[in-house]
């Protein structure tokens, strides 16, 4: 699989999305029974968009799916 080169916003975008989707299960891996806070905390939600915004995606894109691959693959 060829190695995509990231450009500076796509790069933030992917890394912003990580940060948010990290949030997200850490705060869903809580002990059962705990209480939750709101699963996405507006600020991270945020950024993400803030970032995705400036790379210019929505981040439901196929295109950003593979860079997100591509960064970060599964193992």
């Amino acid at each position: 699989m060829p190695t995509a080169v990231l450009t500076d916003h796509e790069r933030t975008a992917v890394q912003a999305y990580l940060r948010l989707l990290q949030t997200v299960r850490a705060t869903l891996d809580g002990p059962a029974g705990a209480e939750r806070p709101p699963v996405v905390p507006p600020a991270a939600l945020a950024e993400a968009e803030r970032a995705l915004a400036a790379a210019g995606l929505a981040g439901n894109e196929e295109s950003f799916f593979q860079l997100l691959h591509a960064w970060c693959p599964e193992p």
